[in-house]
């Protein structure tokens, strides 16, 4: 069903820049984390569901995959995964991109060998976290991708007030090529870091080596 966000779709608005196209066959998340995008313009159900439309994919393409929910949450039935990553396999001149909160799921399937996967840790402060989303830990989430043997990255979006040392320790113990920085786009109030805080972990993740791919929302952050 092209054009209702959940068909392949290009790439557009607030997703990376990287991307070409979407494609979310999975809608539901059992995370219902309260600065979620999604629920501002369609029910995110708790339970997931299996769409029944699988459209061509095409080749020469980055595809997004599970951009309306985190298709590897603990709750998304292992069968409904395993089809979805099925029909990515067909069509093997794409590269895949898969995100989740849960990225210990990794291990549980065989992903296509041409698919990037990253995770998403908004703050090493569970404290924060904890109240906002139903997702696993930060420090679970780092340890996790860092085990993953293939093109890994972390998203900090929307990033939220953190402890800077223990923070860049955290990404760069996690090992990953890249590290994505966003800030919140909906405004949810959420409690969100300093302009200068922004910027002290740009420069040490950077010292460290760490390849920073700026998110154009971040530019509320970087501009206050």
């Amino acid at each position: 069903m092209v054009g209702d966000g959940m068909g392949l779709n290009k790439s557009k608005g607030n997703m990376y820049d990287w991307v070409t196209h979407t494609w979310s066959p999975i809608i539901g998340c059992p995370h219902q984390c309260s600065y979620c995008y999604v629920k501002a313009f369609r029910e995110q159900p708790v339970k997931p569901i299996l769409r029944n439309d699988f459209p061509p994919l095409g080749k020469g393409r980055t595809i997004f995959v599970g951009h309306l929910c985190d298709m590897f949450a603990s709750a998304t039935p292992e069968d409904m995964v395993q089809k979805v990553l099925d029909h990515c396999g067909k069509y093997w001149e794409n590269k895949y991109v898969f995100q989740t909160k849960n990225p210990a799921r990794y291990f549980d399937f065989s992903i296509p060998g041409n698919a990037t996967v990253g995770t998403t840790i908004e703050t090493n402060r569970w404290d924060i976290l904890a109240r906002i989303s139903k997702a696993p830990s930060p420090q679970g989430r780092a340890a996790a991708i860092s085990n993953v043997k293939r093109e890994r990255f972390i998203t900090i979006e929307p990033i939220l007030d953190f402890d800077t040392e223990s923070f860049v320790d955290l990404i760069q113990n996690a090992a990953v090529d890249f590290v994505n920085i966003g800030a919140d786009s909906k405004r949810h109030n959420l409690p969100e870091p300093t302009r200068e805080k922004v910027q002290e972990l740009i420069e040490a993740l950077t010292a460290r080596g760490i390849v920073i791919r700026k998110k154009e929302n971040l530019g509320r952050l970087l501009k206050r």
